[in-house]
């Protein structure tokens, strides 16, 4: 029995829970940034809620807003629900202000779009389409930059047709581009943060007046005012000792100088207040203090403040010696230069001048120049480091290629790097535009569009692609040299996927990745499909077209090698199903997804049998992995070091089981990274592959009794297949073939499978 094909809708259950969760956490937690933050989810998941249950949102489609058309970038919250809002909505931004205030129009979006499209209006849309000092935030915002560019080439009617889509949004959506220097970056380089983006957190810790900012200068008030007042405060006491007792004798004029140093303290505490150590009556300066002013009243130390007094003298000499000594004078020359360190407020000062003259767009080309030490004329005495802390937030705004990024940690994983590409991919899609400010415009369009969020959508919708937004639509004609669109992209291609092989094997690639390259690769002859992670939770019991296109050309990769064999796969099988689903007229579900449900076995419906089927097109797809050998993508360091980085990151991931509240996700990623493991490990000569093996067996025999217990059947499982050339599951103990999804509870954890 096969899924039918009637649309499924997607309940209110998950929203609720996620707007349950917000509300405790915009109520509960201490943090208050944390309860403005969680205050600002809930508002949206109540938004959500709502309109799922008044009918103004279709959760599922790809138009899920009643009223707002497809090419309109929705507010989207996690797992790709609409809002109900337009992104480019809400308030005036203010460089829309700005321009309202110096034209004199009302502060409305209809009176700003109406004044664009005037004489005036056009030729400062004009200007900036030469000088490229703008920045697009949101797609919307290159509409009427591209109207003026189509009017000033002469194509009136292409310019009234996106007139005629976006006039009907114009008091509702932002259309106009935010004016910024112009960004110009090397070919090739990115970047993860803009340099306006690290300017804020630096200005926040150069403003800040909390206990987290104060305490290091409190720490430099004790360091560089209060011990070396102790010190006096001690040596004066020391006067006084005889035979290794306190206030033993008071010679010459010892309580005058005693009230000179009471009258110090009381200025000192008057002006340094940070630093209240010194206040707390159980301190050894409190004590020493306090005995001095009664001998200098005259009446004591008492008998028990004289017992506190020895006990405290006697400990400060015993911990850094007497004052004067070199044990005592190195500690204070080391605490005086700790003293002298610049604290983090003062140094981000520093780090925001260095910044004032850099564009706020772009990224930082030179790194090294904004983390130099410090210099006088900077007003900080010493050439002091930049730490570390402040060094990390300036290197998420550093430029450089993905490897460079990736080599000095600021893309940690797949997912930022997706994060990153939109640039890139932008410089080969204008690689076929002629005219430079069009391809200036079309590059600001595309990282714009890259960093719109999916949405949920159902019965094998696709995302809104970028061509089906009317103003790009209008510039299709205009890129005449299609060819080296072709040619930039046959060269991106193999870089990025040479790069998450190198970098992220062991890692699905993430859905943001997924989409950039199967928009790279369309309209280029031979370029392989790229999958999308499907969600158990929604799957339909259907893959579209690509999915199995994908399996025939991993077929073709794959047929007769170790991963195939571990996996039992039938190229044959495979090719077979390409060719009834060329044919088949069937709705409820095709050949494809029926050879996956086969291979899944017990996939009973729901959340669980959905992950096996999915789980089971991976495995045939080889999910990317074969799409991205295609286009001439290999890891640096070769195939056998890229298994063996895959292998530790599922033994990894096996060995957080024990730790982890939700383990299955934990399994999943496990299998997902074994499975990447073997593909590698098929691509290596055989005697490397045992070679390999015996690595993985000697490795694991130095791991927890728990990890060697969940891993020893997977490996037993590898060594089958090496051996005789299949794995048959007769002794589960020995040798089971790893996979992440299981209907009945999964083997890993102890569960009945």
């Amino acid at each position: 029995m096969n899924p039918d094909s009637t649309p499924k809708a997607v309940g209110r259950d998950y929203p609720s829970g996620r707007l349950a969760a917000a509300l405790t956490t915009a109520f509960d937690h201490e943090d208050p940034d944390v309860r403005a933050s969680a205050r600002a989810r809930a508002e949206a998941w109540t938004r959500v809620v709502e309109g799922m249950g008044d009918g103004t949102l279709t959760i599922g489609s790809r138009t899920p807003v009643q009223g707002l058309p497809a090419w309109v970038t929705p507010e989207v919250v996690h797992g790709g629900f609409a809002t109900g809002a337009a992104a480019a909505g809400g308030p005036l931004r203010p460089h829309e202000e700005d321009l309202a205030t110096r034209h004199g129009l009302p502060a409305e979006r209809r009176a700003v779009h109406a004044h664009l499209l005037t004489d005036e209006g056009l030729a400062e849309l004009d200007a900036l389409l030469d000088s490229g000092d703008y920045t697009i935030d949101l797609p919307e915002q290159g509409a009427l930059l591209t109207v003026a560019w189509l009017l000033r080439v002469g194509q009136t009617a292409a310019a009234l047709r996106v007139l005629a889509a976006v006039e009907p949004f114009a008091d509702r959506l932002c259309l106009t581009p935010r004016p910024a220097p112009r960004q110009d970056t090397p070919a090739g380089t990115v970047f993860r943060d803009t340099v306006d983006d690290v300017r804020h957190p630096l200005g926040e810790r150069a403003h800040r007046t909390d206990a987290a900012t104060n305490r290091p200068k409190a720490q430099q008030e004790a360091l560089a005012v209060w011990n070396p007042f102790a010190d006096r405060v001690l040596a004066h006491w020391l006067e006084t000792v005889a035979d290794g007792r306190v206030d033993a004798r008071r010679r010459g004029n010892w309580l005058g100088r005693a009230r000179t140093l009471l009258e110090e303290y009381t200025r000192l505490a008057a002006e340094h207040t940070l630093c209240t150590k010194h206040r707390k009556p159980r301190e050894n300066l409190a004590i020493l203090l306090t005995a001095l002013r009664e001998a200098a009243e005259g009446t004591g130390p008492s008998p028990r403040l004289r017992g506190l007094l020895q006990h405290a003298v006697d400990a400060m000499v015993r911990k850094r010696g007497v004052p004067g000594s070199d044990r005592h004078t190195a500690v204070r020359r080391e605490q005086a230069e700790h003293a002298a360190r610049p604290t983090h407020d003062v140094l981000s000062r520093v780090l925001l001048d260095r910044l004032a003259s850099l564009p706020g767009g772009s990224g930082i080309t030179d790194t090294d120049a904004v983390l130099r030490p410090t210099t006088a004329a900077e007003g900080v005495p010493g050439a002091w480091p930049i730490p570390a802390p402040l060094r990390a937030i300036i290197a998420r705004a550093s430029a450089g290629t993905p490897d460079e990024l990736v080599e000095r940690g600021v893309i940690p994983s797949a997912e930022v790097l997706a994060s990153v590409v939109p640039a890139l991919t932008a410089e080969a899609e204008t690689a076929a535009v002629a005219d430079p400010a069009l391809s200036r415009l079309l590059r600001a369009h595309h990282r714009a569009f890259r960093n719109r969020r999916s949405l949920l959508l159902l019965n094998l919708r696709h995302q809104v692609r970028e061509h089906e937004l009317p103003w790009i639509r209008e510039t299709h004609g205009y890129r005449t040299r299609g060819n080296a669109r072709a040619a930039a992209v046959r060269d991106l291609l193999p870089q990025l996927g040479t790069t998450l092989l190198t970098r992220f094997p062991g890692t699905l690639v993430p859905n943001p990745m997924v989409s950039a390259l199967n928009g790279l690769a369309r309209g280029v002859e031979g370029a392989p499909p790229f999958l999308e992670e499907l969600a158990a939770d929604i799957f339909m019991g259907r893959f579209s077209p690509k999915f199995l296109r994908a399996a025939a050309m991993a077929a073709e990769l794959t047929d007769g090698s170790l991963y195939a064999r571990y996996y039992g796969i039938d190229g044959a099988e495979v090719l077979v199903a390409a060719e009834e689903e060329r044919t088949t007229t069937r709705r409820s579900s095709t050949p494809f997804a029926d050879l996956c449900r086969r291979r899944a076995g017990d996939s009973r419906f729901g959340v669980a049998g959905n992950g096996m089927v999915i789980e089971q097109a991976q495995i045939l797809t080889t999910h990317n992995l074969a799409a991205l050998v295609s286009v001439g993508a290999r890891p640096r360091h070769g195939w056998a070091e890229a298994a063996r980085r895959a292998y530790t990151v599922a033994e990894a991931a096996v060995e957080r089981l024990p730790r982890v509240a939700l383990p299955l996700g934990h399994v999943k990623n496990a299998a997902f990274a074994w499975r990447q493991c073997l593909f590698f490990l098929s691509r290596c000569p055989e005697g490397e592959q045992r070679e390999i093996l015996g690595w993985m067996e000697e490795r694991l025999d130095g791991r927890p009794l728990l990890t060697r217990e969940r891993l020893t059947p997977v490996l037993g499982g590898l060594r089958q297949v090496l051996e005789y050339g299949a794995l048959v599951e007769w002794d589960p103990r020995s040798a089971r073939r790893f996979l992440g999804w299981s209907s009945g509870g999964h083997w890993i954890l102890g569960q009945r499978s």
